[in-house]
């Protein structure tokens, strides 16, 4: 990005109307549409290092909506209704490729599951189809389709509308819109704690000081919970790495997104060229940004049983992040037992595909008080009341 068309650095002052916790994307999102949809531009974004520098520049850039459940499908076909015009309201070049994803079935069970999710799919306008194996190969040619692989392809959900989009450049056009509306990004800010009095939230503590807000909103991925706990709250989530790699540059050769439960892998080719893959969550909880070696071969090894061609392909880098996970997979939204003290968690490795919407209707609850009609359904009471949202199998490994 030309230094000209930067966003500003801004110095934290004494207080503000809004404290955002976390500069990825969701964090810089919800501050871009407090201030487009709602006018408050009274903020600032707080980050402990640079902008974007955790799971925003770490995923893998899949954008998809074929979630089972009604309520994960409303946020999710929010979201990338929202990407379809992000690039002309940004007005910045954010890659965004619809290739589609394939999801592929190797047994019955996933048959089954398959087929239920895209009828429940089309239920709720969210573009879907079931393809046979033959038609699996028409989409994406270089998969191995043949019966007699450790687990054959019997089919795959398919949604053309999903792809994928440069994750960089998505930060970078969400900071730049959000500074130009008047909204303050601060840089290595580390927020400590979040000080509570008659159970209103009213500053955090700083490594650059202490800050004033009428409204705090957590947006920090797998340290929320550690931010939470200094107002009082114990959140019900999970801090897991989560592993990715790249290979070497290569030529066009993976023309969409292709995801397996099964062999446990996840697939797309980069703009540039190189092969991105990811895999499930390390088991381990950790909050370092480093997974286990036995993660990153099992993945290869899944890759190589779906991609023959990919034998002699290069691993250039591997690198990790961390996910917060909680008990049903799905977000945690919402308001909480304290006052002026919002949350926004628990996405586990699907928190990318839905910056747009979640940023969307974050800002409308933190500028009314109230959830919005979309995120209603994951607010923190529901794992008191029962209510739960369970995407753990329909969420594929990428959730």
């Amino acid at each position: 990005m030309h230094p000209d068309r930067m966003w500003r650095s801004a110095e934290p002052r004494k207080s503000y109307d809004v404290i955002v916790v976390g500069a990825g994307g969701h964090g810089l999102a919800t501050a871009y549409y407090l201030a487009k949809n709602h006018g408050i531009t009274d903020v600032a974004v707080l980050d402990r290092g640079w902008l974007a520098g955790g799971n925003m520049a770490r995923n893998t850039t899949i954008i998809r909506s074929n979630y089972l459940w009604d309520e994960s499908a409303g946020i999710y076909e929010h979201a990338l209704k929202l990407w379809e015009g992000l690039e002309e309201d940004l007005g910045y070049p954010l890659l965004f490729s619809q290739r589609g994803v394939l999801n592929l079935a190797h047994s019955l069970q996933d048959v089954r599951d398959g087929v239920r999710r895209v009828e429940a799919n089309r239920v709720n306008g969210v573009d879907a189809e079931w393809l046979a194996p033959e038609q699996v190969k028409e989409v994406c040619p270089i998969v191995d389709v043949s019966p007699g692989v450790r687990y054959p392809v019997l089919g795959a959900t398919y949604q053309p509308r999903a792809g994928i989009a440069k994750h960089d450049n998505v930060a970078w056009a969400l900071a730049r819109a959000a500074s130009d509306l008047g909204v303050d990004l601060i840089e290595h800010c580390q927020v400590t704690g979040v000080e509570v009095t008659d159970g209103r939230a009213t500053a955090v503590t700083t490594t650059r000081g202490r800050i004033t807000a009428n409204k705090i909103a957590l947006s920090a991925a797998g340290h929320t919970s550690v931010v939470a706990k200094t107002a009082g709250l114990d959140l019900p989530l999970q801090t897991h790495p989560l592993q990715a790699l790249v290979s070497e540059l290569l030529e066009p050769i993976h023309p969409t997104v292709v995801m397996s439960n099964a062999v446990h892998v996840y697939v797309s080719q980069a703009h540039k060229g190189e092969l991105v893959m990811g895999a499930g969550i390390d088991a381990a909880n950790s909050y370092r940004r480093r997974g286990a070696f036995h993660i990153i071969e099992s993945q290869m090894a899944a890759a190589l049983e779906l991609f023959p061609v990919f034998a002699r392909a290069h691993v250039l880098r591997t690198w990790a992040g961390i996910v917060d996970v909680s008990p049903d997979a799905s977000p945690i939204i919402g308001l909480t037992p304290v006052e002026n003290l919002y949350l926004n968690c628990g996405w586990g490795t699907g928190g990318f595909k839905a910056t747009p919407g979640i940023g969307w209707c974050y800002a409308h609850t933190i500028a009314h008080d109230t959830p919005h009609p979309l995120t209603a359904p994951f607010t923190l009471t529901r794992f008191t009341t029962g209510a739960l949202v369970d995407e753990h199998g329909a969420a594929a490994v990428a959730h």
